[in-house]
């Protein structure tokens, strides 16, 4: 069976999908179907994808197995990530939660030595 990426081979578009068939009970539907973001990526993007899951997500091990530097691999992996539709974060999410708690923690210090009021304090701790 071939594989199909979404893409028409002609031209290269996105191509919908109008037509499904069940090999078992020869069952046809018709209509307009939505494909998975992953049928947006290229076979460059998809292999890449499986090659970062099949090493658990470590950038090092895709970089070894690829034989490319860690650069290359986050470049690789920011690419496929913005593919899928979605944003490329500067910080991952637990550094911005450490960082929040870190700023937590200092406004209460401050407060607690009398650097700042209670309203300043309060207004500071206000999620944004």
């Amino acid at each position: 069976m071939h594989t199909y990426s979404g893409r028409c081979p002609v031209c290269g578009q996105g191509m919908a999908v109008t037509r499904l068939h069940c090999r078992s009970c020869d069952t046809f539907l018709e209509g307009s179907f939505a494909l998975s973001r992953f049928a947006s990526l290229t076979q460059e993007q998809f292999s890449f994808l499986e090659t970062f899951i099949r090493c658990q997500g470590k950038l090092s091990w895709v970089g070894e197995e690829l034989k490319l530097s860690y650069p290359t691999v986050r470049n690789r992996l920011n690419d496929v990530i913005q593919a899928l539709g979605f944003e490329i974060m500067d910080e991952p999410p637990a550094d911005i939660r450490q960082r929040d708690v870190r700023n937590r923690q200092a406004i209460l210090e401050n407060l607690a030595s009398g650097g700042m009021s209670t309203e300043e304090a309060i207004d500071l701790l206000q999620p944004e």
